[in-house]
């Protein structure tokens, strides 16, 4: 049976893993992951501030979302 923290915390990891993959650490002026899992329901929100105005902030926070999901679900199967 998989723990709820480690549910969070996986999710919590990809989504930094891939914000850090598409920006630079200097170029993220802030950020955050919120991630709770209760009564088996997964929500994932991201928050992203870049210096950056190559990025598409928003994209990269959806993406990171994402992959939140997607490594909860690899988790779970």
């Amino acid at each position: 049976m998989v723990e709820d923290s480690e549910v969070v915390q996986t999710a919590a990891d990809a989504a930094e893993n891939v914000i850090f993959s598409r920006c630079d650490r200097s170029a993220v002026a802030d950020f955050d992951i919120t991630v709770t899992f209760e009564d088996d329901v997964l929500e994932v929100d991201v928050y992203l501030n870049v210096e950056d105005d190559r990025i598409d902030e928003q994209q990269v926070a959806d993406d990171a979302a994402l992959a939140a999901r997607g490594a909860v679900d690899e988790l779970f199967s």
